[in-house]
């Protein structure tokens, strides 16, 4: 999703569900969780999805290549997780719960759903049927809900684990039908029914050769990352981060799963720039950053080493004024590995109010959603840019949050 950063106690509370845009200079009001904000937005800004999407006559049978999985409102204004097919218009409605979708991951091999509602993980096949609870987390602790909930769905590429987050990082083995705790949270409990969260482990994703887990690690204020190795349990924490912000959903794997990117196009807590995180060590290397003793700041999002070696990401640089920035004017851009070294823009066009990426796996576009207003900081409208400028871009529909690849 859109990436959050926890700047305070009861930001922390809401990390379980998402990572989003971090340090705003005018962020809206936090309601008690993420999937409130979505459903009211969508509410406003969505109809029903009952009836396939119409899309340029100009789509061919293979504009997309995998399916396309997100998050949306049903008729009943109730956020459901959606299916659009390769074909770019025909959508499928994929759950149908009561109570809202409150994240989701999908399986790599046949598209089978897992969910949380209710504070409960459940999992689906692609087509809605074969619905089934695997895992009760119970009524959330009103007071301390970091302490019982459900959140951060994540399937192995093998489609045999569902790894998640709840009392810290779990695997739920699809043979057996038992779930681990691997990592515990570290609560402290400073009595009176106050606990003080020391560090939270949440799963992000799988390297795309299995063999590494990326954490996000929640604090009382901020957060990081890790990377966990689930053949033999190690954990490798990330070194000389500085300012820098690398966690949740700002991250990227590289194809061969040695390194991850990360990037932050806002700064005023933490640094805005491009960081490369080696994957072994956790040394994390900074390309560039944008912070208040630079100009002018440099600031990037979204970055995917493609298969073909370049890197694709959108960048900014603009004059600094002292003042905190949130939305600036990025354009999309390739260079070298190092984020410097023959960077050159590929678009002309400016995307100021940009909430959520989803690349294509070969690099040859990416799908963004874009706000309706500048202080709209989850989902929008679903855009299919191509990095080459000659083929345009694609609508995708009118709203969608969560965006993530199925089979």
């Amino acid at each position: 999703m859109n990436r959050k950063i926890i700047i305070s106690f009861f930001a922390l509370l809401i990390l379980m569900l998402a990572c989003a845009n971090p340090l705003t200079s005018n962020p809206p009001a936090q309601p008690q969780n993420v999937e409130t904000i979505v459903a009211a937005t969508l509410s406003a800004l969505t109809a029903p999805a009952s009836n396939p999407t119409v899309v340029p006559d100009s789509v061919s049978s293979n504009t997309l290549p995998h399916s396309l999985y997100y998050l949306a409102n049903d008729t009943a204004g109730v956020l459901q997780v959606f299916r659009l097919k390769q074909d770019a218009q025909t959508v499928s409605q994929v759950t149908f719960e009561v109570e809202e979708i409150q994240d989701y991951a999908v399986s790599p091999i046949d598209g089978s759903v897992a969910y949380v509602v209710n504070n409960q993980l459940f999992t689906v096949n692609a087509d809605g049927s074969n619905r089934g609870m695997i895992v009760d987390g119970g009524v959330i602790d009103e007071v301390n809900p970091f302490v019982n909930r459900l959140s951060h769905p994540v399937w192995s590429n093998d489609g045999q684990t569902i790894a998640f987050g709840y009392k810290g990082l779990n695997f739920y083995s699809i043979i057996t039908g038992q779930y681990n705790l691997l990592i515990p949270n570290q609560i402290e409990d400073q009595g009176n029914g106050f606990v003080f969260p020391t560090e939270l482990f949440f799963p992000e994703k799988f390297s795309p050769d299995g063999t590494k887990l990326l954490l996000t690690l929640g604090y009382y204020e901020g957060a990081s990352a890790a990377i966990y190795y689930p053949n033999g349990g190690s954990v490798v924490r990330l070194v000389g981060e500085n300012r820098g912000i690398i966690c949740c959903d700002t991250t990227q794997w590289t194809p061969d799963s040695s390194a991850i990117y990360s990037a932050n196009p806002s700064f005023g807590m933490f640094a805005a720039g491009l960081w490369k995180v080696d994957a072994t060590t956790g040394n994390v290397s900074t390309l560039f950053t944008g912070d208040f003793d630079t100009n002018p700041v440099q600031v990037a999002d979204a970055p995917l080493l493609a298969p073909d070696g370049n890197l694709y990401f959108f960048y900014a640089s603009i004059p600094n004024t002292g003042d905190m920035v949130s939305r600036p004017p990025l354009q999309l851009i390739r260079s070298a590995p190092d984020g410097i070294t023959n960077r050159t823009v590929l678009r002309p066009e400016i995307y100021d109010t940009m909430n959520e990426h989803l690349w294509s796996p070969d690099g040859s576009f990416v799908i963004i959603t874009t706000a309706p207003t500048a202080d709209t900081y989850y989902g929008g409208t679903p855009v299919l840019i191509y990095t080459d400028p000659a083929k345009g871009s694609i609508g995708l529909g009118r709203f969608a949050v969560n965006m993530q690849w199925g089979p």
